[in-house]
Order: structure tokens, then C-alpha cells, then sequence
């Protein structure tokens, strides 16, 4: 990839035709999306909006890329220099209670994590893009399904993402609950962990609760395992790094009186380092065989690899911070956020080309994954602008760059 353009010193803040466009529709937009949530490889209403909203605004449209994505490509110039950004658009298994006038009208299934947000900011800057944008190259805005499940960006990327629409980089944002509304947060190397899901299963031998002897109860197996599971942190890991094991799951049995035969564990595994994770992986098996040997019960694990870290390039994240220090001025960047524990399939995309995977505050909102969580309306316009100026900065045309770079017209 060729050297990343510098930054203007201008602060121009929200733009203000994205600005109207929010007003007038993307936050209707959002509400709609909002009120009919699908789940991953099944947003065929969701992709299909998308699809015709960019078609209509000009842009050649792929559609049905890795299942249910949209690939929307715009072109200025001579095209050579190429970009992407991607926005996510399912929703979650999940009843919400967030009391707003618009929630979901789908039993059972809610946007508890925003996914309906990025989507309408990506599609109100390339609103802009295609009616003001000043550029020289290729803009590919990549509308990826299936985030919740890690399975999207593989998908997409399986069905030739990078072949078929080539980018010199690649950016993504999420927003986050707890950093203020419209302030962007940038996190240098591991941003988000890595997650591996175990499901872990402990065979002992049932019997009468009242005569445990007779048996070998996974009951009491499990509850050890549970808690051995815990010193692979404080014990395995180095202290100076990071690690989570979370066990989110217990069933067995079903009467007070019974020792079941079986019980089954499930469990995530987070890691930011490669050889962090890689240790996980040999000890979470090893402790439980182990543990499980010692009260004379078995073990039947099915632990699959998930997904990687959030490992940002140095060299785009760096652009993408001057970006929005040029644009909103050091108040409207939080300098110093911490890395991110949580998991996001955007790592798949970062394997193959450079990029930065951005943040953007929500607010006070409720936890992501929260029934009560709420995307907040008024970050769609500084970051839809902010996506626009990027964009018009990554594939600067040539008098604008030269004039960056300081050099004569």
C-alpha cells in the first residue's frame, strides 16, 4: 500500500449537509431498521433496503455476498486508490425493553447492540459521498451480516470480499456505552479480544441423592471445574496480560434428590495476544480432564476456534485519529482508550488487509447485549461525517493532496 495521505489541519466538525440528511431521514431510517431486527443470514428485508436505498443514490450495488451482504462501489477519478468501510446490520436473540416508541416488532429479537446504528451511519455518509463527495479513487462501503455469530466477514470474505472488490485498507466502528455520545475513541495493536466458545461435557454415573456413594456425581465435578477454570488467569496467563474465562452456562439434572449423569459447562475464552489464546486452548481441556480424572468422571469437550483479536495497524490508526482530530479538534477525541475485552469478527477483515477498527461513545446507554440498551440518534451525524471526511482524506484528490503534504498546486 502506498503512504497514507496527511491530514489537513481543518476542524469542520459535522457536516452540515449530513446533518440535514439525518434530520430529514436517517434517523427514520434507523427507527425502521430498529423495529424490524433480523438474525444473522436472515436480514433479507434489512440487506434488501440497503441494496435499493445506495442503488438509488448511484452506486453500482453487489448484493447476496457471503449470504445476505452488500458490497456498494463509487468511483471518482482515475478510481487507482481504493477504500473500504464496513458497517454490520444483525440483530440478536433477544426480548427488548427499552420502552421506546419504535422497538422491535419481532418477538424475541432486538438491535441490543447498535448493528441498526452503523448501518445508518455508513448509509448517511454515503449519502454525502455520492452527492458532495470530493475524491480520486474507489470507495467500497461493505454492509456485512452475521456479526453476532463471527461468521459474516468469513462468509463475505470466502465469497471473495478482497478479490472482488479491492481495498488498500479497510476501517470499522463500533459504538460503546460509557464514552461520551459523538466522541471517537482509537486503541493502537489489540483493540478487542479474541473469543473461543467450549462446551464442555462431565459423564459421571447417576443415582439416588441420598446415597451418593453408590455413584459419581458431575454435579460436584462441574463446580470444581468451574473453579479451577478460574486460576487459568491468575495462574496461567502473565499478569501484564490480558485474559477472561467466563463460564455463562450450568445445566443437569432436574430433581433436588437425583444425581444427574451428566452435566454440560459452557464457557468463553478471551484473549488480546495470539500466545494468550493459544495457552487458553491447551489448559482450559487439560484442567478439565484433570479435574474431572480426580472424582473418577469423564469429560466430552467441543471447543472450536472462534474468532481472533482486534489488531489494529499502526499505521492506518494513526491516520484515522489525526482524521478526527483535523475534523472534531482534541474535544471531540478521547485520548486513551482502553483496549476493548469484547469480540468482534472485524479481526478477519484486519488479517487480510490494513485497517483500524474505530469507536464512536453512545453515551449513558444500557450495556450492549443490554434488553434495555438504546442507540443514541445524535451520534449518526458527527459519525456519518466523520466516515465522509475519511473517505474524501484516504482518496484525496491530487491538488488537495499535494496541498496536505505542503507541496504546490
Amino acid at each position: 500500500m502506498s503512504a497514507l495521505p496527511k491530514i489537513p489541519s481543518t476542524a469542520a466538525g459535522v457536516l452540515p449537509q449530513i446533518a440535514a440528511f439525518a434530520e430529514e431521514q436517517a434517523i427514520a431510517l434507523r427507527h425502521d431498521f430498529h423495529r424490524h431486527p433480523e438474525l444473522a443470514f436472515e436480514e433479507h428485508r434489512t440487506s434488501a433496503r440497503i441494496a435499493g436505498l445506495l442503488s438509488d443514490w448511484g452506486f453500482e450495488v453487489a448484493t447476496g455476498i457471503g449470504g445476505t451482504g452488500v458490497v456498494a462501489t463509487l468511483r471518482r477519478g482515475d478510481g487507482g486508490r481504493r477504500l473500504g468501510i464496513r458497517a454490520d446490520f444483525d440483530a440478536l436473540p433477544i426480548s427488548e425493553d427499552s420502552g421506546l416508541a419504535y422497538a422491535s416488532q419481532t418477538r424475541g429479537l432486538m438491535h441490543a447492540c447498535g448493528h441498526d446504528g452503523h448501518t445508518t451511519i455508513l448509509l448517511a455518509a454515503a449519502h454525502y459521498l455520492a452527492r458532495h463527495g470530493r475524491f480520486d479513487g474507489t470507495v467500497h462501503l461493505v454492509f456485512q451480516p452475521a456479526e453476532e455469530i463471527g461468521q459474516g466477514a468469513t462468509r463475505m470474505l470466502d465469497d471473495g470480499l478482497f478479490e472482488r472488490f479491492p481495498v488498500d485498507a479497510i476501517f470499522g466502528l463500533h459504538n460503546w456505552p460509557g464514552v461520551p455520545a459523538g466522541r471517537f475513541g482509537f486503541v493502537d495493536g489489540p483493540a478487542m479480544a479474541s473469543v473461543d466458545w467450549a462446551r464442555i461435557r462431565v459423564t459421571g454415573k447417576g443415582g439416588h441423592g441420598a446415597e451418593p456413594h453408590t455413584g459419581v456425581d458431575p454435579v460436584l465435578t462441574a463446580a470444581h471445574i468451574v473453579t479451577a477454570l478460574q486460576s487459568l488467569v491468575s495462574r496461567n496467563v502473565d499478569p501484564r496480560e490480558m485474559a477472561v474465562v467466563t463460564v455463562g452456562s450450568i445445566h443437569g439434572g432436574q430433581a433436588a434428590n437425583v444425581i444427574p449423569d451428566s452435566v454440560e459447562l459452557k464457557l468463553t475464552a478471551r484473549a488480546f495476544l495470539p500466545e494468550v489464546r493459544q495457552a487458553l486452548r491447551r489448559r482450559i481441556p487439560a484442567l478439565a480432564e484433570a479435574v474431572a480424572a480426580g472424582f473418577g468422571a469423564g469429560v466430552e469437550i467441543d471447543f472450536p476456534l472462534g474468532f481472533p483479536s482486534v489488531l489494529n495497524h499502526a499505521a492506518e490508526t494513526a491516520f484515522a485519529r489525526e482524521v478526527a482530530l483535523a475534523q472534531f479538534g482534541s474535544d471531540g477525541v478521547v485520548a486513551g482508550l482502553a483496549p476493548r475485552t469484547a469480540s468482534e469478527d472485524f479481526a478477519f477483515l484486519l488479517q487480510r488487509r490494513p485497517g483500524s477498527f474505530v469507536f464512536v461513545g453512545n453515551g449513558d446507554s444500557a450495556p450492549l447485549h443490554s434488553p434495555r440498551y438504546v442507540f443514541d440518534d445524535a451520534v449518526i451525524a458527527p459519525a456519518a461525517s466523520y466516515w465522509a471526511r475519511l473517505a474524501e482524506t484516504f482518496l484525496a484528490e491530487p491538488d488537495a493532496a499535494r496541498q496536505a503534504a505542503g507541496a504546490p498546486a
